[in-house]
């Protein structure tokens, strides 16, 4: 029997890279995908099994024919984790129509978009399988500063995420998302940077209310986020779907 595949969006570093590894090591075959098709080659090429594309989740039919390359070549595709996203800071009043447009672009339509392909070639070729959508604390939570935005487009990949579950139940594919905390990766040291200069502090003075905001003590690892998304993709999760499942060390607890 061939080895079960997965597409993870956005994995060229972060949270991304961590989740294609630990896929890799759990037997998938993992398709590494990201605006930057030569480092998703040369992510995949660590790997001990993958291959790597390019894929925008904001081109239209990117995701497409990512799915349908998947299909035609392994024929069949078990999993798909919609991990790209893009952040940045400022004020509510300051946020721009296009600064918004741009962040619903990325995290809700690309999740939308991708969804949508996954669900598609996955019923195509008769698998039941697995969607998972990162998320965040800012879709559990608005009570975080300068990230209106971003708040507004993860609340909406919650929502997206339980409304692709109820639909997609019948045809045996499930769908759940992650929402992790602070994560110590590329995107949250820009975030450090932005909010001292926000606040007027100091990027160290930041990072320790992170800390100091996170019960267990510490700042989330890239690993902790994609141990949850390979539950959520395997059979230990068979009967979990429509769950946005808060891996933030406390931070936010529903």
């Amino acid at each position: 029997m061939s080895a079960p595949t997965a597409v993870v969006t956005g994995a060229t570093a972060g949270i991304g890279a961590a989740i294609a590894g630990d896929l890799a090591g759990r037997g998938y075959h993992v398709v590494v995908t990201g605006r930057d098709g030569e480092a998703a080659e040369r992510l995949a090429a660590g790997l001990p099994d993958a291959t790597g594309a390019v894929l925008d989740v904001t081109d239209e039919g990117a995701a497409t024919a990512v799915a349908e390359a998947v299909v035609a070549e392994h024929g069949r595709l078990d999993a798909w984790v919609s991990n790209a996203g893009i952040s940045h800071m400022a004020g509510f009043l300051d946020i721009s129509a296009a600064d918004l447009d741009r962040t619903l672009d990325v995290n809700v339509k690309g999740v939308f978009r991708c969804g949508q392909a996954a669900a598609r070639a996955m019923l195509a070729c008769g698998s039941e399988g697995s969607i998972v959508n990162l998320a965040s604390i800012a879709g559990k939570s608005g009570r975080l500063p300068y990230l209106a935005d971003y708040v507004a487009s993860k609340f909406a990949v919650v929502g997206l995420t339980q409304a692709m579950a109820f639909e997609l139940a019948p045809h045996k594919i499930r769908v759940n998302s992650v929402c992790p905390g602070f994560v110590v990766t590329p995107m949250h040291e820009r975030e450090l940077g932005w909010e001292a200069n926000l606040r007027g502090t100091t990027v160290d003075a930041v990072r320790q209310g992170w800390i100091d905001d996170t019960p267990l003590g510490r700042l989330e690892r890239p690993e902790d986020v994609a141990e949850a998304v390979a539950f959520l993709l395997g059979p230990a999760s068979a009967y979990i779907t429509g769950e946005s499942l808060a891996v933030n060390g406390g931070t936010v607890m529903d």
